[in-house]
This record gives C-alpha cells, sequence and structure tokens, in this order.
C-alpha cells in the first residue's frame, strides 16, 4: 500500500511518519516537494504518485497570523483539501484529512457533536470549515478528524511552551475559562493507523466527519498546572501560576470558550477511542527522556 502524506514537519505528519511505519510505503510531501496553495502542483504529485490513501496532515495552523493573511490560510486550509478530495475520487480511493474544534464558536454549553451547525470565530476556523466543506462537496470516501488544543515534543505548542517558561519565571497568567481536551498528536496518529487498519480489513464504519479528541477536559490553566506538576517531580523550578479570563489576555484571533467535542460517533462506528488527556500527557512526556 502506498500511502501520500501532505505535511512533513507538522505534529502530526510527524507522529504519522513514526506511527504508520509497516502499514506501507510512505510518501511524505512537506513544503519544499509541494506548494499547498498550488492546486495544479497538487494534481501532479497525486497523478504521478497514485497512491492508496492520501492523508492531508498539512494545515496553516497559525491561528493570529491567519487574521492578517486570510489569502494565505484559505489557499491552504480550504482550497488544496477540496482538490485533493478531487483526486482521491479519481482514484477511487480514500481521504483522511484533520480539521478543529474553531469551527465553532464556543457558546454552546455542552461538547460538541458531529451533527452542530459550525460558527467559526475567526479567519482560521473559518478556512478550516471552508475546506472540510470542499471535501464533503466532492463525496467519495473521507474522513474528517476535528481534534483540539494539539502538542507533542516537537514543533510549535503549549507544552514546549510552558516547558521552558514555566522554569524561568515567578509567575504566569494563564487563560483559565477556555475548556477543552489537550490532544497528543501520538495519539491523533495512533487513532489513524487504527482507522486505516479497519479500512483495511475491510470493516470501515461510515465516512464523514468525525470528532477525535483526548477524553476529559480542562482550562488552558489546567493544562499548564499538569505541566507544572510534571516539572516539579523532576526537582525543577516553577512558576507560580494565576488563572485569568480571556479578556485578560487579548489575542488578534478570538478562541471558543468551549472546545468540547463530543468524540463517541468515532467509537460507534470505527471502534477507536481515546487516552485520557492527563494520560496521553505522561506518555508524551515519557518519551521526552
Amino acid at each position: 500500500m502506498k500511502i501520500l502524506i501532505t505535511g512533513q514537519h507538522g505534529q502530526v505528519s510527524r507522529e504519522l511518519q513514526q506511527r504508520l511505519q509497516g502499514l506501507g510505503e510512505l510518501i511524505v510531501l512537506g513544503r519544499d516537494q509541494l506548494d499547498l496553495a498550488d492546486a495544479e502542483q497538487i494534481r501532479q504529485h497525486v497523478r504521478a504518485q497514485r497512491p492508496d490513501l492520501i492523508i492531508n496532515a498539512a494545515a496553516h495552523t497559525a491561528v493570529d497570523l491567519a487574521e492578517s493573511e486570510p489569502d494565505a490560510a484559505f489557499a491552504i486550509n480550504a482550497i488544496a483539501p477540496g482538490v485533493l478530495a478531487e483526486e482521491a475520487k479519481a482514484l477511487g480511493i480514500p481521504l483522511i484529512h484533520y480539521s478543529t474544534d474553531y469551527v465553532f464558536d464556543g457558546s454552546k454549553p455542552a461538547p460538541y457533536t458531529e451533527a452542530d451547525t459550525p460558527n467559526p470565530l475567526g479567519v482560521y476556523g473559518q478556512s478550516k470549515l471552508a475546506g472540510e466543506q470542499a471535501i464533503a462537496a466532492v463525496g467519495g470516501e473521507y474522513l474528517i478528524l476535528r481534534t483540539s488544543w494539539v502538542y507533542a515534543n516537537h514543533g510549535k505548542n503549549f507544552l514546549l511552551t510552558m516547558q521552558r517558561l514555566l522554569p524561568e519565571k515567578p509567575q504566569m497568567r494563564i487563560v483559565a475559562d477556555q475548556i477543552g481536551a489537550p490532544t497528543w498528536a501520538g495519539s491523533i496518529a495512533n487513532s489513524t493507523r487504527a482507522l486505516i487498519e479497519r479500512w483495511q480489513a475491510g470493516q470501515p464504519g461510515a465516512w464523514g466527519i468525525y470528532h477525535l479528541t483526548a477524553q476529559g477536559e480542562t482550562s488552558w490553566f489546567g493544562f499548564a498546572q499538569a505541566i507544572g506538576e510534571h516539572l516539579k517531580a523532576q526537582g525543577k523550578a516553577c512558576a507560580e501560576l494565576e488563572a485569568i479570563p480571556s479578556s485578560a489576555y487579548p489575542t488578534p484571533a478570538r478562541r471558543p470558550l468551549n472546545s468540547r467535542l463530543d468524540c463517541s460517533r468515532l467509537q460507534q462506528q470505527w471502534q477507536v477511542s481515546q487516552p485520557l488527556w492527563q494520560d496521553a500527557l505522561r506518555e508524551c512526556l515519557a518519551q521526552q527522556h
């Protein structure tokens, strides 16, 4: 089996390259090989490779930057997924694509299900929603996996930022009114492998949109506390944390206050479930040493 993966150095792509070993030949196209803002280039690459499966792990993920460069965000997050979907459908192969909790506005009091109507607050969420819609409009066999608060031992993310800053500073103010599930890129890659194996075994669930985040919930403040506890357990210094509201930490892009996603449909349809966020964090941290 030939698996084409877009994105090379992203958090999810790097974990996929490690965890999909043995499933088939992995063709990884990073920014140097493939410009996702160039639809014609995407078509040429897919047609030249003729893969059995496409995984789109590339995205314009700089949430605040997207506000000032919407064209770049839409080219990569909205137009490119639609082109990949067209090429996958033409080859009669599945497309796996990752989306985000940011397609919702966060005003719902309960976790979001796949049936809830998206209403993104900013350009990043709008571009990711447009990508979902482009894939759905093409049809064919696709999985859109919405995740949230992704972190890993590489790249730019909250975990690595906190591990750097907490030992340096006496105090830190962390947003406490945004609630969600920190999701390890390793868990996303493990789940992706499980989905591919079910499809290969001829037992796929229904194609479509699914939520895929760690189980449980916390705030950014709670996530920072958990990272701080780990630092202290290693005998390292840790800043004193102060919980603040989002209003005290203005950013160019608005964030949803409720990022919780209900992932029960993925379990029902594909028998793929996620670890608790605390357990996944422990596993990720154990791999740092």
